[in-house]
């Protein structure tokens, strides 16, 4: 991992209270799928967690690992799904706490950075949601090894599992590049104080870096579905606004709201992106 256990922890671990008040009742830090119309926020994160389970082609009697699992969302939704037995790792503290807390059925969770995790067993299945924007810097970007570091993670996780098998992967891309100053400055306060040490992949570098361990099957862009993700943590948060600056500060709140608002204008500007795809072990 680029991102050290420090700076996911200052992306993660303002405090698991306050990430409750805007995101959706089982946590989900990442886009969901609105498939369709009227969906609420919790059953467009529902939705998504489905179709990573169904591109990893899990069931009851499927095992799997979710790389970055976060406060274990994935993993719950899994486990009501069907499934066999749930690893996941994430670098935050507070999110391995969190994950612990569940206590979920046929789920084990570890503080590991993923290019050191020793897998206990072959993985039936692999998913990994937004976890890869940690693994390059803008300066390792800068210097042209996107996608080497890419593809070593893909290949490091194609040893986990066997020919065939199936990967449920989801990412934030970048894409356009604003040309206003505020808009940079917001793109960098975002980058350098809520998600230091990380970088969104393109597109095309992802698309590169799977060979020559995954084949890719299906690919769908979430652009308007993370908008409208981060559209309704924007409106969260701003109905909690008292509370947030009651607890946790000015600083707090005026940061998490200038960071929301820059991703609305990102995802509708398409300077950001995301997709889903569903990869099958060469």
């Amino acid at each position: 991992m680029t991102s050290t256990q420090a700076e996911i922890d200052i992306s993660y671990s303002v405090s698991n209270e306050f990430f409750e008040l805007w995101l959706d009742k089982n946590m989900h830090y990442t886009s969901a799928a609105y498939d369709r119309p009227g969906m609420t926020l919790e059953e467009a994160q529902e939705n998504k967690a489905r179709v990573l389970y169904d591109f990893a082609e899990l069931d009851a009697t499927k095992t799997v690992l979710d790389i970055g699992c976060g406060w274990g969302s994935a993993i719950e939704c899994m486990t009501r799904f069907g499934i066999k037995e749930a690893h996941g790792i994430t670098l935050s503290t507070e999110q391995l706490a969190y994950c612990h807390d569940r206590n979920l059925p046929n789920a084990k969770f570890w503080l590991q950075d993923y290019a050191l995790y020793e897998p206990p067993m072959k993985y039936d299945g692999l998913v990994s949601i937004e976890m890869i924007d940690h693994l390059c810097s803008p300066a390792q970007a800068r210097q042209g090894h996107a996608v080497k570091l890419y593809r070593q993670y893909f290949d490091k996780l194609a040893e986990w599992v066997e020919p065939g098998a199936c990967f449920g992967f989801q990412a934030i891309l970048r894409n356009r590049v604003p040309r206003t100053r505020k808009d940079l400055e917001d793109l960098a306060f975002t980058a350098d104080v809520i998600f230091p040490g990380g970088l969104n992949p393109r597109i095309e570098e992802l698309v590169v870096a799977i060979s020559p361990s995954w084949e890719l099957e299906q690919l769908v862009m979430r652009r308007k579905d993370y908008l409208a993700t981060t559209a309704e943590w924007y409106r969260r948060l701003q109905v909690h606004e008292s509370t947030i600056r009651a607890k946790w500060g000015d600083q707090v709140y005026d940061d998490y709201a200038r960071y929301l608002d820059t991703c609305v204008r990102g995802f509708s500007s398409h300077w950001a992106g995301d997709v889903q795809m569903k990869l099958r072990r060469i």
